[in-house]
């Protein structure tokens, strides 16, 4: 069976280094708030480009976190709104609502799968303080017009950066697109922990001094609480096993984009709808690559029975789900069409030339 990722093989790569530095931190005795940690948030920051990095517990709270300091800090109150894409993982809008504010969902661009945005400026009321764009699949969504927007109505743009890490519009890295950036090292993602990680980006030095009290009980000195705070740090192995594998982000990056391309160029099945490769593919560091059928399941299950696992990346919209029945009867046709059809292949730097070729040509012949 070809694995949709083979996280231990992904890890493996990087064995004898992690392993070590694994060690090192076990035996420093500090295991918060030490020089893993602090290395991390500086190697983020040089590899982003921004001023700050503030590690988290995960990608949900680094979002989650962004929110409740400009609630803080004044800049938006509880029932203000955000403008999020309605085809998005379900983490997007739980920061929102956690934090008292309404999501305004849209619909999303039918070629890339990330917000449209030609339709933003529509959704737009008084009430409307920021417009969090996802970079999803790892594409980089941004443009000119996007910034015009943002400034025109004085809204924040938050990014959710959890899939497209190295990615670029213009030169910039994601993360250092909009206001503040939360990320997400799950896993599975491109760069992976080997446990919950995630951190927040931004340029703003206000901002994230009031996010990193935040994300420690709301206190920038032992049991001195300005605010009402969370627990959520990044921890010293997280962090360690991260700096190991940071530098080796790009060329594992650049491996996703060769397979993604070797799909794009050679799956020919009619059933089969593609992702759009971008003009410049700096844009894109394919922490998916998701393809559309109308026979999505009859497709999944045979492929399964050909050696191939795959996965739905997601299955039900937010605005589905019973956790936001509130939402019920909101109608968005193209994130449902996407939803009922989306099907992720596998794609990860360790993924072999001929279980990539095996791959397309079981979907060549799926009939």
């Amino acid at each position: 069976m070809i694995k949709f990722l083979d996280l231990q093989k992904v890890n493996l790569l990087h064995q004898e280094e992690i392993e070590k530095r694994l060690l090192e931190t076990f035996r420093s005795g500090w295991y918060l708030f030490g020089e893993q940690v602090k290395q991390f948030e500086e190697n983020l920051c040089s590899y982003t480009g921004t001023k700050h990095a503030i590690g988290t517990a995960n990608g949900l709270d680094a979002l989650r976190l962004i929110f409740k300091a400009y609630i803080e800090l004044g800049v938006m109150q509880q029932g203000d709104e955000v403008i999020v894409p309605a085809n998005t993982y379900i983490a997007s809008i739980l920061a929102v609502t956690d934090n008292n504010l309404v999501p305004v969902l849209t619909e999303p661009d039918a070629d890339t799968f990330n917000i449209s945005i030609s339709l933003i400026e529509e959704k737009i009321t008084s009430r409307t303080k920021a417009i969090m764009i996802v970079h999803l699949y790892g594409q980089a969504v941004f443009s000119e017009k996007l910034r015009a927007i943002a400034e025109k109505h004085n809204l924040k743009i938050i990014e959710d950066n959890a899939q497209a890490i190295g990615a670029h519009w213009k030169g910039i890295k994601t993360g250092n697109l909009g206001d503040a950036a939360g990320f997400s090292f799950y896993p599975g993602k491109n760069l992976g922990a080997i446990g919950d990680a995630g951190a927040v980006t931004t340029n703003d030095d206000e901002l994230a001094k009031t996010i990193r009290a935040l994300a420690n009980y709301g206190s920038h000195q032992k049991y001195v609480n300005q605010y009402q705070g969370l627990n959520s740090r990044l921890d010293e192995i997280q962090a360690a096993v991260l700096n190991i594998k940071l530098p080796y982000l790009d060329n594992e990056n650049q491996r996703r984009r060769e397979i993604a391309k070797y799909y794009s160029e050679n799956i020919k099945n009619p059933a089969i709808t593609l992702p759009t490769l971008p003009e410049d593919e700096n844009s894109h560091v394919w922490h998916l690559y998701v393809i559309r059928c109308k026979e999505r399941d009859k497709l999944q299950e045979y492929l399964t029975s050909n050696g191939i696992q795959t996965l739905i990346h997601y299955p039900i919209p937010p605005h589905r789900q019973e956790a936001y029945k509130e939402m019920k009867n909101l109608s968005f046709p193209l994130t449902e069409a996407i939803h009922n059809e989306v099907l992720s292949l596998p794609i990860s730097p360790v993924l072999t030339d001929e279980e990539v070729k095996h791959i397309t040509s079981a979907i060549n012949n799926f009939k």
